[in-house]
């Protein structure tokens, strides 16, 4: 890295919590016979998702968003249990490596996220996720990633320049817009590529 880097900023799904969407269609279509496949290939990350992750929607109103788009008629507790299955388990190399990072360099979580996921992965991997001094998520700041306005915030809330943030996200369209907003940005394809990028703040064993 060629410039000095005061935070590491990670996302979340893909890169510290693997994701598993078939699992989430496996459940609505066991809900109402439907076949899990097509509501797959109806699923889409539209604009009542979007919306549904700034905030600007609730679960209730996006998920009736899904019965539109989806085709299926489900209770709003069944499309929540199947939406929060979504996690899959924790990637562990990754998580591993993590607990490794010199303790003066911060971390911090920066994950495009509704509501209803946000409480679930909070709960549910709470002891995974420790060592993160804070997270911050769209639905509560009211912006996501890719946008410069999201960077910022995050920048301005940790308290360290854009410049001096070394990002990573499993979603090229993110870290092109992070790279964009002037962090360094590693694309994540797997937890060697994380391994390679920290290679200066891990310690020994």
């Amino acid at each position: 890295m060629n410039r000095p880097i005061e935070a590491l900023l990670f996302d979340l799904g893909g890169v510290l919590i693997e994701l598993d969407w078939n699992r989430v269609f496996e459940h609505w279509a066991s809900c109402c016979g439907a076949d899990a496949a097509a509501l797959r290939g109806r699923f889409s990350f539209d604009e009542p998702y979007e919306r549904h992750e700034v905030g600007e929607i609730s679960a209730r109103e996006y998920f009736e968003a899904l019965r539109r788009s989806l085709g299926i008629d489900i209770a709003n507790d069944e499309f929540r249990a199947g939406w929060e299955r979504v996690f899959a388990g924790p990637v562990q190399p990754t998580l591993e490596l993590l607990r490794r990072v010199d303790p003066a360099m911060p971390l911090y979580i920066f994950s495009n996220t509704n509501a209803a996921h946000h409480a679930a992965w909070a709960h549910d991997y709470a002891w995974h996720l420790r060592a993160f001094r804070r997270t911050f998520t769209s639905h509560e700041l009211g912006v996501r990633k890719p946008e410069r306005a999201a960077f910022e915030r995050v920048a301005r809330e940790i308290g360290v320049p854009m410049q001096r943030i070394l990002f990573f996200d499993d979603t090229g369209s993110n870290v092109e817009g992070a790279r964009r907003a002037g962090l360094a940005a590693v694309h994540v394809r797997s937890p060697e590529d994380v391994e390679r990028a920290l290679r200066p703040w891990l310690r020994d064993g």
